[in-house]
């Protein structure tokens, strides 16, 4: 079967900028044009991720800074012109935080952030201190693995698992992260299980086959 998928400790940034509740807004600013990050972690005592302040909760205060909202965006923004009016991490932050674990894969981290809407995604230990932060870049990283290695799992989790030779002669050819299987099989039925094992390969962009059936003589 294909080997341990990646998860979030294989990728993430280990050494990341925190602040506690009470920063001050222009500091929350600097910090992020410091780092060049679009949002931070809040953190209190030793470590433990309470929110997290975004460059979307700074905006407001920008956004309402010379208007007089009528009563229809008072309404539905309330959440917004608070945070118009808050000068600290803890007035401005999002909590609870959303947050992963370390052992967490890369394709579920993926849909966190997909399904959150967010570029980043603290990562906490099982009690919740702070080990590092995984960004949208950070888990694409794994397509940055050669065509070589690729191509390698592909042979010994996949290839030797569903179609182990003499029975079979499959070859593998990678090219930018496209796996391409050729050659002859004995049962083509396990091509949809190729399929989808090979694509569960982390750096694989896509899947090709020119596989046909082992002749009946020479089985």
């Amino acid at each position: 079967m294909p080997g341990t998928p990646y998860i979030v400790s294989d990728v993430m940034t280990p050494t990341v900028a925190a602040i506690g509740r009470g920063a001050a807004f222009k500091e929350i600013v600097q910090l992020m044009q410091d780092w060049k990050v679009s949002a931070l972690p809040v953190i209190e005592g030793e470590g433990r991720v309470v929110g997290v302040v975004s460059e979307a909760d700074l905006l407001p205060k920008e956004e309402f800074r010379d208007s007089d909202p009528d009563r229809s965006t008072q309404l539905h923004r309330l959440s917004d012109l608070a945070k118009a009016g808050a000068l600290t991490a803890g007035e401005l932050m999002t909590s609870p935080a959303l947050t992963v674990h370390p052992d967490t894969t890369l394709a579920q981290a993926a849909r966190t952030m997909a399904r959150a809407k967010v570029k980043r995604l603290p990562v906490v230990d099982a009690v919740g201190l702070l080990q590092g932060v995984v960004s949208r870049s950070d888990l694409l990283k794994v397509f940055l693995r050669t065509d070589e290695e690729i191509a390698e799992e592909v042979r010994r989790e996949v290839v030797s698992y569903l179609f182990p030779s003499p029975d079979s002669s499959v070859r593998v050819e990678v090219l930018d992260g496209v796996v391409k299987l050729a050659g002859q099989v004995r049962d083509t039925s396990l091509v949809p299980v190729a399929a989808r094992l090979v694509r569960a390969v982390e750096g694989v962009v896509d899947v090709a086959f020119d596989l046909t059936r082992v002749p009946p003589a020479q089985e």
